[in-house]
């Protein structure tokens, strides 16, 4: 048997979100024919490594050069001797983006490097900053590609940040759909227990300010159904989270079980998927709520639009604020029918389009080109 590829990823926080969802979902596939090294520009923040199976072989990075700071000679040239040890470099959004510079600095003798972008943080929520745009293009000329999983990305890619097309593969994210179709465990989120009469909204979210999440405790706050509201994550959020339920006087109606793996197991408890983010590009909880057969429930960002199905459209409110999206959950809130009609829909796409092995052998055949050793991970 070959070798192990020995891969190493840099993630700007690696707390259980879209994007290391989907890195570790890959880690696990490869099974052993890659061993990985993990470093989290955030070192406290490492929640979704409960969710890589026994056998994967991975460890965490002790004392890696750090990923932010005041840009550097000495930094860069740490991070580029770092990476000299692996077989392919993996990169994660802005808060890795350090990485992509050091190898485009010091560069001689690095392995090969994918950076992967999969949305903005709150601060270019509402508009890219034109010193990352310059920075993201400089840097990224030295990476092998970039990985981008919805349409908006790819032209952002191609137009803002001026790659070059071959370089930029837009590969939608994908799950093991068959595994939401299973029975949940009623048990299966801490804490709760459904109420007869009781609608239940939830969300997969990383309790941070870019996914607005007090706005949509305000949304629920404002229905007049029976409606109750789960959230599941953890994060910096949580507090003024919490304090907007306090003051919505729905502290009640409102569950943060904290983070949670395995979401095929308890998804399929909610009645409705929301989401309140003000940036988004082509999340996953979208497609775990459309795989377990619920309505959806969002602001249009990113390819939320596109990635529901036609019966879903109406409920994806192109209005900003909670208003919308009260009244977008108050409606299926009150109409079963409807919510089962746009349920199947939902899940017979998500079968059809999103299903994660389509998604794991394309990646893996971009990392085997990038390494030129094809074959090596699936």
């Amino acid at each position: 048997m070959a070798q192990p590829v020995n891969i190493l990823h840099l993630h700007s926080t690696f707390n259980l979100g879209g994007k290391e969802a989907r890195a570790v979902r890959l880690m696990n596939a490869f099974g052993d024919r890659a061993r990985h090294t993990i470093v989290s520009g955030m070192p406290d923040q490492l929640s979704a490594r409960d969710a890589i199976a026994r056998t994967t072989r991975y460890e965490i990075a002790q004392d890696p050069p750090p990923l932010t700071g005041r840009p550097s000679v000495a930094r860069f040239e740490a991070i580029a001797r770092y990476m000299r040890r692996f077989d392919l470099v993996l990169t994660y959004n802005w808060g890795a983006i350090d990485g992509v510079m050091a190898k485009r600095v010091f560069g001689k003798d690095t392995p090969p490097l994918v950076h992967h972008e999969d949305g903005f943080n709150s601060d270019e929520a509402t508009g890219l900053k034109r010193e990352r745009n310059y920075y993201r293009r400089f840097a990224l000329s030295a990476a092998h590609a970039l990985a981008v999983p919805s349409e908006v990305l790819h032209r952002i890619a191609l137009d803002i940040w001026r790659q070059p097309d071959a370089r930029v593969h837009r590969i939608v994210n994908g799950i093991a759909t068959q595994a939401y179709a299973d029975k949940c465990d009623p048990k299966a989120i801490p804490g709760f227990r459904r109420k007869p009469g009781e609608i239940v909204v939830g969300t997969l979210a990383g309790l941070r300010d870019v996914k607005d999440l007090p706005m949509l405790v305000r949304a629920v706050g404002g229905c007049s159904s029976r409606v109750r509201l789960v959230i599941v994550g953890e994060g910096p959020e949580r507090e003024r989270i919490t304090d907007t339920a306090e003051n919505m006087g729905i502290a009640d109606k409102v569950l943060l079980p904290g983070f949670l793996p395995e979401p095929h197991t308890f998804v399929g408890l909610f009645d409705i998927m929301a989401m309140s983010s003000k940036s988004e590009q082509f999340p996953i909880s979208v497609i775990e709520g459309m795989a377990a057969g619920l309505p959806i429930v969002a602001p249009a960002v990113g390819d939320v639009p596109y990635m529901v199905s036609p019966e879903n459209a109406d409920f994806i409110p192109r209005l900003k604020g909670e208003v919308p999206l009260r009244d977008a959950i108050e409606t299926l809130a009150r109409d079963a029918t409807l919510r089962a009609s746009i349920g199947t829909a939902n899940r017979a796409k998500a079968v059809a389009e999103y299903d994660e092995g389509i998604m794991i052998a394309r990646y893996a055949k971009l990392y085997e080109a990038a390494m030129g050793r094809p074959d090596c991970l699936v």
